[in-house]
Parts: structure tokens; sequence; C-alpha cells
């Protein structure tokens, strides 16, 4: 089971029409573009999909196109996570997960807990479900950054905490996390900027916002770090530097948006309260993306 997350997953935007609602053919297209391309797994309703202005009729609507989409071809993880504990697993309980490989849940936001009431949120969820269940470290948006040891505790005391997306930017707590893990525990990038070097250190990939956009070289870029392969692997890794620091200049997920409408594949279309890539962003993107 573990394997299926070995290697670049994609946190997948959520493309809108004109008028801001859900552009299901625009998603069902995106889907396509990054299997064809050698992505590995999917990740619907993380952060880059807007999760949190998308409604929970969408939210079901919007898995769906993906299972169909998918036709089983790559594993598929579901986000699920919040700062309501309850919430979370009657989500879990009410939500038909059986195309569903493992689902992604981000440390309670907001409320700033204590690194015992984080262990205590995930360890009710985990005793709640038998799906596996990746752990989400972002500290950057949740104001809280979950300790390497609170993720080691978690780690060794559930079998289906399988591995954490660690997202806090910092290399440090990543080796942290390497070099303590339990052997068969997933340490995956959730910094696109990182995301290599994190793989080379003795990571299992990266679930990536870029990715989407350029599947094939980032997805080969991923694989050549597994393999240790440095130095081709960085070929790609320079290619790609200048877009990340692109889709972030602004915020996510209008960047990647920018990209895509770009490439063709969707509009640059965000809900409220964030706001399209300025004309400026977008030229600079548009430049990239035709150079590249």
């Amino acid at each position: 089971m573990k394997s299926k997350f070995l290697g670049t997953g994609v946190a997948l935007v959520t493309p809108f029409k004109s008028d801001l609602s859900v552009d299901y053919d625009a998603l069902k297209n995106i889907v396509e573009f990054n299997i064809e391309n050698g992505v590995e797994y999917l990740v619907i309703s993380g952060t880059t999909a807007e999760s949190v202005t998308i409604t929970k009729q969408e939210k079901k609507d919007i898995t769906k196109a993906v299972i169909e989409a998918n036709k089983g071809r790559v594993p598929l993880v579901l986000g699920i996570g919040g700062n309501n504990t309850v919430a979370i697993i009657d989500e879990i309980k009410s939500t038909d997960l059986s195309e569903i490989d493992a689902i992604l849940s981000v440390s309670p936001y907001y409320t700033k807990p204590t690194q015992e009431g984080i262990y205590q949120h995930f360890k009710a969820i985990a005793e709640a479900t038998s799906i596996d269940i990746l752990l989400y470290n972002v500290p950057g948006r949740t104001s809280k950054n979950v300790e390497p040891d609170t993720i080691i505790r978690l780690a060794n005391d559930f079998d289906n905490i399988i591995g954490v997306k660690e997202a806090g930017n910092s290399t440090y707590q990543y080796l942290q996390l390497l070099k303590n893990k339990p052997e068969d525990f997933l340490v995956i990038s959730g910094d696109d900027d990182l995301a290599l070097g994190v793989t080379l250190a003795g990571g299992s990939g990266v679930i990536s916002v870029i990715g989407q956009a350029f599947p094939k070289e980032f997805s080969e870029m991923i694989r050549l770090g597994l393999k240790g392969e440095a130095k081709d692997a960085y070929k790609y890794h320079y290619r790609l530097m200048d877009v990340i620091d692109y889709i972030f200049e602004e915020n996510n997920p209008a960047g990647i948006k920018a990209v895509f409408e770009a490439l063709g594949l969707c509009s640059a279309s965000v809900r409220l309260p964030l706001v399209a890539a300025s004309e400026g962003l977008k030229t600079k993107i548009s430049n990239f993306v035709k150079a590249f």
C-alpha cells in the first residue's frame, strides 16, 4: 500500500468557469494530462483546490469527476481535515471512500492547539477509520507547527498513519523526520522548491503544485531523485526553478491557475477572498511557458 505514494502526487486545482461554477470538463482534462505524463497519484480537495470555498456538494461532485476520469489508473488521495475533530470523523464516516486510497488530513488551524492537542486530534481520527492517513503539516497556513516528535509519535502509535506531507519549508525539520521516522513511514515534501533535495535525502517524493502543470518533467525529476541520480535530476530542477517561484509570488492557487491558463487547460479564475494573478505575474508566467 505504502509504495503507492512514492514519487509525484499532485494537489489538483479546482478549475472554474467565468461565472465561478466548477468546470468539470477542464478538471477531467487536467486529470488526463497528469496521468498521461506520468504522475504517480492525485490529491483531491487539498489547499490548492480552494477547498475552503467549495461546498459540500461540490466536493462530492469533484471527487466523483476525478474518480471517473481516473478510471482506476493511479491512486487517489482525498483531503479531509480541519479544526473540528468530531466533524472530520463524521465526514470520513459519511463519505464513500471505496475508490480512495488514503486521506490527507491537515493539522488543526486557527485554534492553535498544543502538541498534545494535535496528537489527540489525529489519534481520534486514526481510531475512527481503517483507511490510511497522510498527515499534513503546513504551519504557514495553520499558524501552528506540528513538531517532528509529535509526527514520529503518531507514526509509531498508529499503523494507518502512514506518512506526512511536510510543508514547513524547513530543511532541518525534514532531516529530523527522516532521521527519526519508522522505516516504512513516508516523508513527502509539500514544498516544491525543496522536493528534490528532500527526496535525495531519503524522502518519498512530493505532493506538488507545479507538478500538475509540468507533470512529465517534474515526475521524472522525482523518479531520478528516488534513484539517487542527483546530477540528472537537478537538470529538471533548474529548468523549473523560476516558475516555482512565480506560482507562489502572490497566492496559491492563483499562480498555478495562471500557468494552466497559459497552457490552455483552464481559466485563471479563483474564488474570493483570493483574486486572480496580476497581469504582471501572468505575463512572466506566459513568457516562461512559451520558452519552456
